[in-house]
């Protein structure tokens, strides 16, 4: 199925999830158009793009003008729906301005999720980092049997994703994520290319903070940052076995040693096959094509 046929068949699930109605209706866009959809925002005079009526009243959109006291418009972001950690996204605006990024759980999977990042910046927001900067909780709440989670927006400048990081100013983040575990290591758990980017100020921007976690070996952030980048360039297998392969020289400057190195790259491997099996989603195909090749050969892991 075409991606523009998968993503407009999950808008109008999403649509009459949250635009439930009745109530007044009111013209949104689908921009840029319909053949490349991609947000659904409040129709302008300018607007070329597919129209689309949706009522607001009683919407996700009212619910969330109570929350911030102020009258809000909402921009729902068009989606793929093949995902394992597929949820309603929106940006809420009002008077001009975005105040929140806005994470809908509609399923047990996306609930947790949502609970576990809004605990995670929760956990942040106490520690004082000077390199990572991570979105704050505005609202965590419920609205008619969905979570509601509204971040802060995190001020990314223009074209800034198009970039890639400096390597010494990811490696810094790494460890700060790692030391907000205290003597447990910690990380972030997505810190893929596309979750983060450089701030004005030179500090690193992080969002996506649902997969968190304390008690990893240190370096498992390393190791999926160089991991998700090699999938954009090979199939699974080839990315798992360069992952071992190269797993001394992406850790070493985190001061793991080169032994330490490939048993951090072997567990990563499996944990992120772990995490698969609890989506009850594969992205990278069944774990024995992959995976298998990576650690069949490898000593027991202790």
């Amino acid at each position: 199925m075409r991606d523009a046929a998968v993503r407009l068949g999950y808008l109008a699930e999403t649509v009459r999830l949250l635009y439930p109605g009745p109530g007044a209706p009111r013209a949104y866009t689908l921009l840029p158009h319909a053949a490349v959809p991609r947000r659904l925002a409040p129709r302008r005079w300018w607007h070329l793009g597919a129209r689309v009526v949706v009522p607001v009243e009683g919407s996700i959109a009212a619910h969330l003008s109570e929350v911030f006291h102020q009258p809000v418009e909402t921009v729902l972001h068009v989606r793929p729906a093949l995902r394992a950690n597929r949820k309603p996204i929106l940006e809420a605006h009002s008077g001009g301005r975005r105040l929140a990024f806005v994470k809908i759980g509609d399923s047990a999977r996306a609930r947790a999720l949502i609970s576990a990042e809004a605990a995670a910046l929760r956990r942040l927001a106490g520690l004082s980092l000077d390199t990572v900067a991570a979105p704050s909780v505005l609202h965590h709440g419920d609205w008619r049997g969905l979570s509601v989670l509204a971040l802060s927006p995190l001020p990314v400048p223009a074209r800034a994703l198009r970039g890639r990081v400096p390597g010494p100013l990811l490696l810094d983040a790494i460890r700060e994520i790692a030391g907000t575990g205290g003597a447990r290591p910690a990380w972030h758990g997505d810190l893929a290319p596309w979750n983060l980017c450089r701030s004005p100020d030179g500090r690193l921007l992080v969002w996506d903070w649902e997969r968190y976690e304390v008690g990893v070996p240190y370096g498992f952030d390393a190791v999926h940052h160089f991991f998700q980048r090699a999938l954009r360039r090979m199939a699974p297998p080839i990315a798992a076995r360069a992952c071992v392969a190269r797993a001394a020289r992406v850790l070493a400057p985190l001061g793991v040693t080169p032994s330490a190195a490939r048993q951090t790259a072997l567990r990563y491997l499996i944990a992120l096959a772990g995490r698969h099996a609890a989506d009850g989603h594969a992205p990278l195909g069944p774990p024995e094509s992959w995976l298998n090749p990576a650690v069949d050969h490898e000593e027991l892991l202790t």
